[in-house]
């Protein structure tokens, strides 16, 4: 075991007529290992600095990680070499995948009346909480994908944001406002979905569909509910031409050039993360929830961020870590990281904090994606260790790049998922 006790000791000593008698203080040294973008760095670095400063017993090292997945693989290694930090900021289903291992310490027992953990929103709550009630994370922040539009463009076509409500409002605002050059070719969108399954797999849940029947036996993929969403965006993409997606290019490109296009007037709107509102002007764009399909109510995903205490570390430092969480997780810090970032606020009391409050008031669309996180479907955890969302994967490059019918893409997507799905319920 590491030592875990930074002392900074004075000893008695004599320079020239002077002498100085000191004592040793002891701070119990806490390691937390995160990731994130440039203002969650910086953000993070405060407020451990700020905690650091604010009490004598703990100090928190923090070290940043390229990112979650490395954060989560680093993790692994460090438990089977004794080496883990106290703590980690890892995404819901990494956290899902190390409490099965019974890797993790069961956060209750630090928890008092004073902490208040049913302040926390349920959506998030829930996914770090076990079925024998065990809570295995705290959840630190919240993500999700919400609409951001241009006002103008929409009230210019005689729209409101309400026209967006459901998919079918989308493709008809969409269809409306596409211009088209004398060749037929698109020079202006309606909308941008963002490239990959995520966008359409919320789709397909604000359609009532599923990925794993309740009883966890079956694959769901190729329903009805699933095969009338995809296939419609392969319209609207490929057949209408009121719709596109960028995708490929080095690291996040085609997330800028998806945001670019809304921002240089070349698309309505787009679909992209909360985390995206500290880079636009709500000037000129406005944001909204996700829509429902049809009657059917609106169901995206929403994950949480979670902070999660891995077990054989030092009990002094992991009451530190919970100390630190307890700190960050405050209703006033919340609402700091989320005026901060755009990511969601954990704690419900978040909209009594006068800042937030104030700070909400002047910029409504930050109230979008807790708004969303209050009804919205978890984030799918995959049993199979990413076979069933690799085959999600493919069928949406399928339909969304290949203009595959979502009928054989996804009938594909259901045979590899199940097969995968069998082997890992043996």
């Amino acid at each position: 075991m590491k030592l875990k006790t930074l002392a900074i000791v004075c000893s008695s000593y004599a320079v020239g007529a002077f002498s100085f008698a000191g004592s040793a203080m002891a701070k119990t040294e806490v390691d937390f290992w995160y990731s994130g973008g440039s203002k969650q760095q910086q953000l993070m670095t405060s407020l451990v600095s700020e905690f650091n400063s604010s009490q004598q017993d703990y100090v928190i090292k923090s070290a940043q990680q390229g990112n979650y997945d490395e954060t989560y693989q680093k993790l692994q290694a460090g438990l089977a070499s004794k080496t883990a930090p106290e703590f980690a900021l890892l995404y819901s289903s990494q956290a899902k995948m190390m409490v099965a291992r019974n890797l993790t310490r069961d956060i209750r027992p630090y928890m008092d009346s004073s902490f208040n953990y049913a302040d926390f929103l349920d959506a998030f709550r829930d996914q770090v909480t076990a079925e024998n009630g065990e809570v295995y994370g705290l959840p630190a922040y919240g993500t999700t994908q919400i609409f951001y539009y241009n006002k103008q463009v929409l009230a210019d076509h005689g729209f409101t944001a309400k026209d967006l409500s459901t998919w079918q409002g989308v493709a008809k605002v969409s269809a409306a406002v596409t211009k088209k050059d004398a060749k037929g070719n698109t020079t202006f969108y309606g909308w941008e979905p963002m490239w990959g399954e995520e966008n359409l797999i919320d789709a397909a849940y604000s359609n009532g569909g599923k990925i794993i029947s309740d009883d966890g036996k079956t694959i769901l993929i190729n329903s009805p509910e699933w095969i009338t969403v995809w296939n419609s965006f392969r319209q609207w993409i490929h057949e209408d031409e009121t719709m596109r997606i960028h995708h490929g290019g080095q690291g996040w490109e085609y997330w800028y050039k998806t945001i670019d296009d809304v921002v240089k007037d070349r698309a309505l709107g787009y679909t992209g993360s909360s985390g995206d509102q500290g880079d636009l002007d709500f000037t000129k764009l406005g944001a909204t929830t996700q829509p429902g399909w049809g009657n059917n109510p609106a169901a995206p995903q929403a994950g949480a961020v979670s902070f999660v205490m891995p077990k054989g570390t030092d009990d002094n430092a992991a009451q530190g870590a919970f100390e630190f969480m307890k700190f960050y997780t405050s209703a006033e810090n919340t609402a700091r990281w989320s005026m901060t970032t755009g990511y969601i606020p954990v704690r419900k009391s978040v909209k009594q904090v006068p800042a937030y409050q104030a700070y909400t008031a002047k910029n409504p669309q930050a109230l979008i994606p807790l708004l969303q996180a209050s009804t919205a479907s978890q984030d799918f955890f995959d049993p199979t260790k990413g076979k069933i969302t690799d085959a999600l994967s493919i069928a949406a490059d399928q339909i969304l790049i290949e203009n595959i019918p979502a009928e054989k893409a996804l009938k594909q997507a259901a045979k590899r998922a199940q097969r995968a799905l069998d082997r890992a319920n043996r």
